[in-house]
């Protein structure tokens, strides 16, 4: 290991933290006892601010900005942000600390944040995520491991997006996102996002629990409570459409509602295989 390389443009705070072969790139500034684990490369014009914690071998690139007052209307507290090893944050991204004294906004290990993406105060991002160009992320909103969210999507604050999920491009989400589903739209579910539990190696067993569950929730006319029911009578309860259910279970805003197709769209996409 050797020591940071730090261009001597960098405004650093003696209180910072700062690991073993990590780099600091010119007029980058970082303000208070921001802690960065090693091997992190922080670029060109970044803005750090504690209380904020990066993990190991993460790359904040140009103009990012991580750990600033959240933009809420009430009193400002002191809340942090917390980053896991491996992250990359593009180009003027920004991540806002939590609201709450004593919490933090958290990103999770081996996301993907690419060019101007906001998340706000009091998110949690799992790992694996991937967000996409310029979507917004509100305040409160829980991402879970492996969703993929794609270009200038808006999340409404307090939403949740299950695991292996996929949002179209443009999307608005105002509904949590159930696991496994691909949603379009104005927060409409399409189909099964297939080709992501496939590349996930998710068993055969699985893959058609879930396919039925599917079916259950937005194929058959039940209402949810009614779909509960039935996905609970299964035989194939295994651990991910146990999630899936609890995920709908414990749902306060509601789940995503079905794409009312017209005519002349296919009726094949409960696969997900609809060029997406």
């Amino acid at each position: 290991m050797t020591n940071p390389k730090i261009h001597p443009t960098a405004i650093i705070d003696p209180a910072a933290q700062i690991g073993a072969d990590v780099e600091i790139g010119p007029y980058a500034v970082i303000e208070g006892a921001v802690k960065i684990g090693r091997g992190t490369k922080i670029w060109p014009h970044v803005y750090l601010v504690a209380p904020l914690e990066i993990g190991e071998e993460c790359q904040i690139h140009v103009g990012a900005v991580l750990g600033h007052l959240h933009q809420a209307l009430r009193e400002q507290q002191v809340g942090g942000v917390k980053i896991g090893d491996r992250t990359i944050i593009r180009e003027y991204a920004s991540v806002h600390r939590s609201s709450q004294k004593g919490t933090n906004t958290t990103i999770g290990s081996d996301c993907l944040l690419m060019g101007t993406v906001h998340v706000a105060h009091d998110c949690t991002i799992g790992n694996k995520v991937i967000v996409s160009n310029g979507t917004l992320i509100a305040g409160h909103v829980t991402v879970e491991d492996k969703a993929i969210l794609s270009g200038h999507v808006a999340v409404h604050q307090f939403v949740r997006i299950g695991t292996l999920s996929m949002i179209g491009g443009l999307a608005r989400v105002n509904k949590d996102v159930p696991p496994y589903f691909l949603v379009k739209g104005d927060s409409e579910v399409w189909s099964m996002n297939l080709v992501g539990i496939k590349r996930a190696g998710m068993s055969e067993r699985s893959r058609e629990g879930i396919r039925e569950a599917y079916r259950l929730l937005y194929r058959t006319g039940l209402n949810t409570t009614q779909a509960v029911k039935s996905i609970q009578a299964m035989d194939k309860l295994t651990p991910e459409v146990q999630h899936l259910l609890q995920f709908v279970q414990e749902s306060r805003r509601g789940v995503c509602r079905h794409h009312l197709r017209m005519p002349e769209e296919s009726l094949l996409d409960i696969d997900g295989d609809d060029g997406v």
